[in-house]
């Protein structure tokens, strides 16, 4: 209750007031009550910054989830987290383990100004200015979304990755989904459409485009599309992109059809930094004896369905958190290596693969017992 709710006591109003002395009156040098005027703002400022968001997001390392091993389902039971229908498969050991990161701040989540300060202290977390993570005014919703969808589509890539390491036949298709500003495509290809041929060579992957494009060293390509069940060709010029590559300026949406049923059930992970370790979890169920030998993997990398590794963020944590899940050996995308140079925990062999079969090739030396010192290692330039 505020002190104007107090009851008034009407005895108390006509008791009479007792006598007082004249009060005191004391002199204040003006320049001294801005000195304290000065000082109690700054301690007010202080005080509320320690509370008011920082622009600053945090990544701290996250759990591990074993992609031969199994996850708790909603109602509490054990599943595999990789299932497979309609094929063969082989029982497994060992760990395969995908990494995660913890993501503090962000769009709606804003964190502290002495949360932040507390992650700067830590060694194992990073702290990122949100601008560098989240394109500006992107949105919570907009954010889980966009995780989504690139889990999903990490999931179906890995999928095609391990089936085309394992020589079992699928079939692949590419439309366009956008196009680039400027894009040499424009005002022939246009979104929706699918890609069929480039010269004569049918397109049935992203790798065979590729091939094409750096094969014809930037001259026009006969493009056939098909758009509404109509087939149609084109002669389109292709760019030098930033890393050399020859491309159409398009941005491809994949479709597979595979001949069994492949699922991947992990809630509450987004973003498609696990596809590598996904795949090599589908080449360990399609294929007799134990990928591991019984040892503890940890690794991270995005895929595409052609086998090529991707670089991914937060690997300085994923590390710790493969060494706090016991994992002896890691496998690093190797265009992460600036960041996994110096960053090694203590007792974690780290080993660089450029592709889904250097992956699984390493695996199978290391269960050999292969020295790690013998692999492909990240090394400071």
């Amino acid at each position: 209750m505020r002190a104007s709710d107090r009851p008034h006591d009407p005895a108390a109003a006509k008791a009479p007031e007792p006598q007082q002395s004249p009060p005191l009156i004391h002199r204040t040098d003006p320049r001294s009550r801005g000195l304290v005027i000065s000082g109690a703002l700054t301690l007010g400022l202080g005080a509320a910054a320690v509370f008011l968001p920082a622009p600053y997001v945090v990544e701290s390392p996250g759990p591990t989830f074993n992609t031969v091993g199994t996850v708790k389902a909603e109602n509490g039971e054990e599943t595999p987290l990789i299932e497979i229908e309609g094929a063969t498969t082989y029982p497994t050991g060992g760990e395969l383990d995908l990494t995660t990161v913890y993501v503090a701040g962000g769009p709606d989540t804003a964190m502290s100004f002495l949360e932040a300060v507390g992650a700067w202290v830590n060694p194992e977390d990073a702290v990122l200015p949100e601008e560098f993570v989240y394109p500006r005014g992107t949105t919570g919703e907009q954010v889980d979304e966009q995780n989504a969808a690139a889990m999903s589509s990490s999931q179906e890539a890995a999928v095609a990755a391990a089936l085309r390491e394992l020589d079992i036949a699928f079939t692949e298709e590419l439309a366009v989904a956008d196009l680039v500003a400027d894009s040499p495509a424009a005002g022939v290809l246009q979104a929706g459409d699918t890609l069929v041929r480039i010269g004569n060579t049918n397109i049935d992957g992203i790798e065979t485009l590729r091939g094409e494009l750096q094969d014809n060293g930037g001259s026009p390509v006969e493009v056939t599309y098909r758009r509404d069940g109509v087939e149609r060709t084109a002669s389109i010029t292709p760019v030098q992109g930033e890393n050399g590559s020859y491309q159409l300026g398009i941005f491809l949406a994949t479709s597979y059809q595979f001949p069994f049923d492949i699922s991947i059930a992990l809630n509450n992970v987004g973003g498609p930094s696990a596809g590598m370790m996904f795949a090599l979890g589908i080449v360990d169920r399609l294929t007799p004896g134990e990928l591991t030998g019984g040892k503890h993997f940890a690794g991270t990398g995005t895929i595409d369905s052609a086998g090529t590794v991707g670089a991914i963020g937060g690997i300085p944590q994923k590390m710790v958190g493969a060494t706090d899940s016991g994992a002896e050996f890691f496998l690093a995308p190797a265009d992460n290596c600036g960041e996994v140079v110096g960053n090694i925990p203590e007792g974690l062999d780290v080993v660089k693969v450029a592709t889904l079969d250097e992956a699984r090739s390493a695996v199978e030396a290391l269960a050999a017992g292969a020295d790690p010192a013998g692999l492909a290692q990240c090394t400071a330039n």
